[in-house]
């Protein structure tokens, strides 16, 4: 395919996936469950860092999440004190365990207490220089101030290693974009979509190998980057829009090479 029949192509995929019914068996229905942006944020940010293994186990993980904070994530976190967190039993998700969640709790009451939230550190980086990467560096940074067990740092992408960062850029796109289609929430203004990056996984990435889009064998950083610099070619007000037809593609679609023109 020519770039013409490849933005056709993936335009139509996009346009299949991205409804409000991609919702039902996504992460992204936790953070629908809720109204409150600060509990979107909250509940948005914590489904997308277990989103990784089967989607079922992430969603019945998340809303076990969502039931120890009764269902009121910013309530919770800022009315409690970080020694209830330390009550806290049998909340994780794979090699997420619950000594991580107790600190994710720990640093989310941090952040909105003595940070403006999760939308303010995160904009207030990316305003300076206008990458999303410079302020997922500046929100570890800020995440990890706190006392904590060093086997938690796995948990938060690591861009100085070089890390795609692929949970983070999800959570990032679930907050910035907004196509009125009603899956994204769109709730963050001062972060433009035009540079989010592409949340890059083993899916997108074989995805994008088949259909000649990246070049590069390995999904971190870099192939993120590449990526991205593809995809604002056939958008570039809104590149990571296409990560609905990668994501439809690889997972439901089973897409190879050999079926590029289905």
């Amino acid at each position: 395919m020519n770039i013409s029949e490849l933005k056709t192509f993936l335009d139509e995929k996009y346009d299949r996936y991205n409804r409000p019914s991609f919702i039902e068996t996504d992460p992204i229905q936790i953070p629908h469950s809720f109204s409150k942006k600060e509990d979107m944020e909250i509940s948005g940010f914590l489904a997308a860092s277990i989103a990784w293994g089967k989607r079922k186990m992430i969603i019945r993980n998340a809303e076990k999440m969502m039931s120890v904070m009764q269902h009121q994530p910013y309530d919770f976190i800022i009315n409690a004190d970080i020694s209830d967190f330390k009550e806290i039993n049998n909340i994780g998700h794979r090699t997420f365990k619950n000594v991580d969640f107790v600190y994710f709790l720990s640093a989310l009451k941090n952040i909105y207490e003595n940070h403006g939230g999760l939308e303010n550190v995160f904009t207030s980086a990316y305003k300076k220089d206008k990458s999303v990467f410079s302020a997922i560096k500046y929100f570890r940074e800020i995440f990890f101030e706190l006392p904590h067990e060093q086997r938690t740092e796995k948990h938060i992408a690591n861009t100085e290693k070089k890390s795609a960062a692929k949970r983070i850029n999800m959570f990032l796109m679930w907050m910035v974009r907004n196509d009125n289609r009603g899956v994204h929430f769109g709730i963050w203004k001062d972060i433009s979509t035009e540079d989010l990056i592409i949340p890059l996984d083993v899916h997108s990435g074989n995805t994008a190998r088949a259909l000649g889009m990246l070049k590069r064998k390995q999904n971190d950083k870099k192939a993120a980057e590449e990526l991205t610099g593809f995809l604002q070619k056939l958008d570039k007000k809104d590149p990571v829009k296409y990560d609905f037809a990668l994501f439809g593609l690889g997972v439901f679609e089973k897409f190879t090479n050999e079926n590029t023109f289905r």
